[in-house]
């Protein structure tokens, strides 16, 4: 089982690859143990037994939730939301690895299993149960990760298929899937510049986007302050982006030009975004006054960009900094930086 530990706070790390390894260890086992101390704090339930799960996307159907492991041994984790049973996906023993030399010829083969720390997610549904897996990597490389998800197992299983290693000096976050195969990443903090630069709102980085046969290039009109969480339109014509450094969120046209843009304040160091079943725009982030922080949930609409704010929870020893926000049933599963748990708030 993993033993879970807390993963130290952003503005000491500054990014991922600047994170201290903590102790931790994966046993022969693939379920993780749930944490002794994970009763109820009022309302809010949780899942335990994560290993500061940053990032979360459900597996379509509503039966598994993928979480992201950015401190502790890392890894790749699956989750049964009828029980909150959480089990590893990758590394283990079901996992396989199949390189696709077609489509990312380039990659130098499968990630190291021992320095393999996960950030952002996307899960591209596919025809059946074989869903296509996004991972943003740290550790033994700045790459996006690329796995197919068999969703009709028992237990979900995952194929390493291939990777995209990020040139200098891209810091990865989140990713977005494309339809041709690409994907487009977010550089949240670019690799030798200063956490506190971005805390004070540097226009620090931008959007990339990478496609087989040529490779990564940024997006026009994307630059911002600690470009984080990224969703896209249906009809690819719009992406929707979350400025964690400027406390702000914009909408970008895509593929057009002249570029489009608005941006809106939010007032929170938004984090990662996610759609909701309404058609609005989960995005969830840190905010609140100087020693009072708060895990903030806002529903953003993608035409107006008028907002609406749905989970304010102040942080405590139970659970803070909140970076995620998805739909599970009637609840709100939230994510974090840090600590060992995910947090479900009632809707």
């Amino acid at each position: 089982m993993w033993v879970a530990t807390a993963a130290p706070s952003r503005a000491v790390v500054g990014r991922a690859l600047l994170f201290t390894v903590l102790a931790a260890a994966l046993g022969s086992s693939p379920a993780l143990a749930q944490a002794p101390a994970c009763a109820p704090a009022g309302d809010v339930q949780f899942v335990c037994g994560q290993q500061a799960p940053e990032d979360l996307v459900v597996v379509p159907g509503g039966e598994w939730v993928v979480a992201s492991a950015y401190a502790g041994s890392g890894a790749i984790a699956v989750i049964r939301t009828r029980d909150r049973m959480s089990f590893a996906a990758y590394p283990a023993a079901s996992a396989r690895e199949q390189l696709d030399r077609e489509a990312y010829g380039a990659c130098p083969g499968p990630p190291d299993p021992s320095a393999f720390r996960t950030h952002g997610l996307y899960l591209q549904a596919g025809s059946g149960t074989t869903h296509r897996l996004y991972v943003v990597a740290h550790g033994g490389r700045e790459s996006v990760e690329i796995f197919e998800l068999d969703a009709g197992a028992d237990v979900p299983r995952v194929t390493w298929i291939g990777c995209a290693v990020a040139p200098e000096p891209i810091g990865l976050n989140s990713v977005r899937a494309l339809g041709d195969g690409g994907f487009i990443a977010t550089n949240f903090l670019p690799r030798g510049e200063t956490f506190q630069a971005l805390q004070a709102g540097a226009r620090n980085g931008e959007l990339w986007e990478w496609h087989t046969g040529s490779g990564w290039a940024r997006v026009p009109g994307s630059e911002t302050s600690g470009a984080n969480g990224l969703e896209i339109s249906d009809d690819g014509r719009w992406l929707y982006v979350a400025a964690w450094g400027s406390q702000s969120f914009y909408r970008l046209s895509y593929g057009r030009t002249p570029v489009e843009r608005r941006e809106i304040p939010l007032g929170f160091r938004v984090d990662n975004v996610r759609w909701a079943r309404d058609g609005s725009i989960l995005a969830t982030g840190q905010g609140g006054a100087q020693g009072a922080q708060a895990s903030i949930v806002v529903t953003i609409d993608p035409e107006s960009l008028e907002v609406e704010e749905v989970v304010r929870r102040p942080d405590d020893q139970a659970f803070g900094a909140g970076t995620v926000a998805v739909e599970v049933g009637d609840a709100y599963w939230v994510g974090s930086f840090r600590g060992d748990r995910i947090a479900v708030f009632p809707r």
